[in-house]
């Protein structure tokens, strides 16, 4: 604090209102680890080799450094070879001019364009835009499109849907409009982790704009969404599916081929390493309705040829947004994560189709290696029966705390899933685990051990 331009009359008169003398009794109530005591006793200066040996032990002393990671809920680490930095640096890319002049910003312009395609055949629908914040600012702004569209309010939304998912939607319709629009969430069944499509028959009315569901969802559950779609497609209701691991897009049908009308997701995995978790990339498709077309948010870049009948790039459809319609615009998406959706372009087609449903398959089948090996631990039990691709969750039986397994598992140099009691409160007993191609065998069993020995 003491290095952000503030004045003395604005610190005066901060430390006048939190009742403190000075800067350094502001913060003598922060635990002692939260505080940068010693930041700027800075060593003396090093030549290069001396430096980057400096900055390595650093990082090796960070928390979590180095220990086994089985965590996911949305941010999973996957391989991602050194040629995507490598052709990411062409200055071309990572340079890029905001492409509002096409004259200037045919590179970018095609990038765009190419992710587009991508994105689309991924999840086997029409259109897709230039990417979103993350998947959370994609699912919410979906479900607002489909408000524009429908011209219905209420949204329902699975609650086995992401929990951060969901309040970040919350957050969105609180008092949009001047007025608290309606978003229910509609329970899974506690035995399958799948949405409880009875109940979703009971809550669908003639009033929702929107049916919202994971594919898988948060749980890891391959939700049943052949069964979803029939139900919305009675009802006259679309469906938006949410994917926070687009790997499993190379094993699952996908979602245009299940009725459909916008999936969204998280591209994350496509493209960087969890890094704190960030930055995201949002992803967001939809069927090639006129009015979809319309109300898609963020950019679209078409292809196009020239008076010469050479090929161009240009944004289509410009009216939508907000540098021209202002407030008016579908929404205020001001970033595409330009650079990070060229990167996920660079990964997806790198691998092709081949090697990216191979990725898949690894991830699946380790996974489900997992899930058996720990199964066959008395103390633990399979919290679900649902179907899943690479995510699941386990229950401690007696009802043992989560959070007092996973904390010896992290004494033992690993991290081991995460506690679902953080998001369900009756459900402090379970954790959940994801696990990628990048999982070693022997990790898979350092796990098993590590809790048989706990259990």
């Amino acid at each position: 604090m003491r290095y952000i331009p503030h004045t003395e009359e604005d610190i005066r008169k901060m430390l006048e209102t939190a009742g403190a003398a000075s800067l350094d009794e502001l913060f003598e109530s922060l635990p002692e680890k939260l505080c940068c005591k010693g930041l700027l006793d800075l060593p003396d200066r090093m030549d290069e080799q001396s430096l980057m040996r400096h900055i390595r032990e650093q990082a090796a002393a960070c928390e979590g450094a180095g220990m086994l990671c089985f965590l996911g809920g949305g941010s999973y680490h996957h391989h991602t070879p050194p040629a995507v930095d490598q052709i990411l640096m062409r200055s071309e890319l990572l340079t890029a001019y905001t492409p509002y002049q096409p004259e200037i910003s045919q590179g970018t312009l095609q990038s765009i364009f190419e992710f587009q395609t991508v994105i689309a055949r991924l999840f086997g629908l029409d259109v897709a835009n230039a990417s979103m914040y993350d998947g959370s600012t994609a699912m919410t702004e979906a479900a607002l499109m489909l408000r524009r569209v429908t011209r219905k309010e209420r949204i329902l939304i699975s609650s086995a849907v992401h929990p951060e998912y969901r309040k970040v939607l919350a957050t969105y319709l609180a008092g949009l409009d001047g007025k608290d629009l309606q978003m229910q969430e509609v329970p899974f069944d506690e035995s399958t982790g799948e949405t409880d499509t009875d109940a979703l028959k009971q809550e669908l009315e003639d009033d929702a704009a929107c049916v919202i569901a994971g594919y898988p969802n948060f749980f890891g559950v391959v939700e049943p969404m052949d069964r979803i779609s029939s139900v919305c497609e009675k009802a006259g209701c679309h469906l938006v599916t949410v994917t926070q691991e687009p790997y499993s897009m190379g094993i699952l049908k996908p979602p245009g081929e299940l009725g459909v009308s916008v999936a969204v997701g998280e591209g994350h995995s496509l493209a960087s390493t969890p890094s704190f978790g960030g930055p995201g990339i949002g992803l967001l498709c939809s069927i090639s309705d006129r009015k979809f077309l319309r109300q898609i948010p963020g950019r679209l870049a078409g292809a196009t040829v020239d008076s010469s009948g050479q090929p161009g790039y240009v944004l289509t459809l410009a009216t939508r947004e907000q540098h021209i319609r202002r407030e008016k615009a579908t929404s205020n998406i001001c970033t595409n994560h330009g650079l990070m959706a060229v990167a996920a372009t660079i990964r997806l087609s790198l691998l092709g189709r081949r090697g990216f449903a191979k990725i898949a398959s690894l991830c699946m089948n380790k996974a489900h290696y997992r899930k058996e090996k720990l199964e066959s631990i008395p103390g633990l039990e399979a919290r679900f029966t649902g179907s899943f691709f690479n995510e699941f969750a386990f229950r401690l039986k007696d009802q043992k705390p989560a959070a007092d397994f996973l904390a010896k598992l992290e004494d033992k140099g690993i991290l081991g899933g995460i506690d679902l009691g953080k998001f369900y409160p009756d459900m402090g007993d379970s954790f959940m685990l994801s696990v990628t191609e990048l999982h070693r065998r022997e990790d898979l069993d350092r796990m098993y051990e590590a809790c048989r020995a706990i259990v």
